[in-house]
Parts: structure tokens; sequence; C-alpha cells
């Protein structure tokens, strides 16, 4: 009985720990204001959540991000990227993601692995598995409870951010580029279907925000 108990306990303690969600998708899908929209309104309905972001997310994972995302840093190899967004992950997610689903926090954070298997992986042709390699060093294992990738064709995304007064380092990359990563992404998602939904972000940003509550919120009250 005693281990029974045992048992018990820990999936008491299991079911209190906050859940782990993420928003992937290329750039120009709209991740930051449906995430932030997602937030604010699931806040304001009483639940305990928060957002976050990558690369970045706590003092020393933005130091990494700035770096990584700076237009000069043109010379930069395509491991030494891979390495400092593993980086940037591994500090984010001791210092953030952990602790508050520890609290039973759900977090929802603007990326994570997947990004970088997509991007560095694919966009820069490193190979999925050796990125993932470095992710695992980087993370422990931990992957998303759940996924939504924001939908966009590769073009759509680039029309999309093209407007913006400042473009960083990956914006600023070839059609070519952001259409391997796109590709990249339709791998991920059919090694990680039963994590990942894929949600039409062609809509307008408000649409898309309610589809992807309405989504988590049948997680959190499942």
């Amino acid at each position: 009985m005693d281990a029974e108990a045992e048992c018990v306990r820990g999936i008491i303690s299991a079911m209190k720990k906050g859940l782990f969600i993420t928003l992937e998708g290329p750039d120009g899908s709209g991740k930051t204001t449906v995430s932030t929209k997602v937030v604010e309104s699931l806040s304001k309905k009483g639940y305990q959540v928060m957002y976050t972001r990558e690369p970045g997310g706590s003092e020393i994972a933005e130091k990494i991000r700035s770096i990584i995302l700076d237009p000069a840093n043109t010379a930069m190899d395509a491991r030494t990227e891979a390495l400092l967004y593993a980086a940037s992950r591994r500090q984010h997610l001791v210092e953030i993601v952990l602790p508050a689903l520890e609290k039973g926090i759900t977090v929802i954070s603007d990326r994570f692995v997947d990004s970088s298997l997509a991007y560095q992986g694919c966009g820069r042709q490193i190979g999925i598995q050796e990125v993932y390699d470095i992710n695992l060093f980087a993370t422990g294992g931990r992957m998303p409870d759940r996924t939504y990738f924001l939908n966009v064709p590769a073009e759509t995304g680039l029309a999309r951010i093209a407007s913006r007064t400042y473009l960083d380092r990956l914006d600023q990359e070839s059609q070519a580029f952001h259409q391997r990563v796109y590709d990249g992404y339709q791998k991920v998602i059919a090694m990680y279907s039963e994590r990942i939904e894929v949600v039409d972000a062609t809509r307008d940003a408000d649409t898309v925000a309610h589809d992807v509550e309405a989504r988590i919120l049948g997680l959190l009250n499942g």
C-alpha cells in the first residue's frame, strides 16, 4: 500500500504542474502577436499563465539573443549559431520555464526546440538529428506538452515582415533559406505529429488567437 500511495501522490503532484505550450512558425506567421493575445485573454479569465520567448526570456538569454540576431554579425558560423541558440534555451529553461511549471503556471513560449530543428537543422542545412543532439544536451530532453504551428507559406511570411522598420539577421536571409525553414517545419511536424497541431495562420490575428485559445482551454479544462 505504501508504494501505491506514493504512486498516487506522484500523479497528484504531476497534475499540479503547469503545462508547457509553445507556438511555432516561420517568420511573419504572427506567433508573438497571437501568443501575447492568448496570454492576456487567459489571464483575464483567471488562469495562471505566462508569456515568454526564445531566444531570450531571461537576462542572460536575452544577451545571447542580441548576439544571434544582430545584423552586423554576418560572419557567424552556422554551428556557432546553433550552439548559441541551445545555450540561450538552456538558460531560459532553467531560469524561467521550469520554475514556473513547478508553481503550476502554464507557460506559453514563442518558439522552443522545434525552431532550431527547422532553422538550423534545415535552413542552415546542419541536419535535424545533429541539431536535436545539441538541444538534447541543453534541455535534458524536456519538450513541450503541446505545440501549435502557425502555418503560413514562406512567401506570405516574408511579405508580412517586409514592412517592418527593423529586420534582424535571420529576417534578412534569402527566400531560399526561409523556404528550407518552412519545409523543415513540415518534417518536424511529421516527426512529432502527436504533439504538434497545425493552425491556419493566413487568417487575421484575432481569429487565429481565438482558435489557439480555444485549443489551449481544451487542454486546461480537459
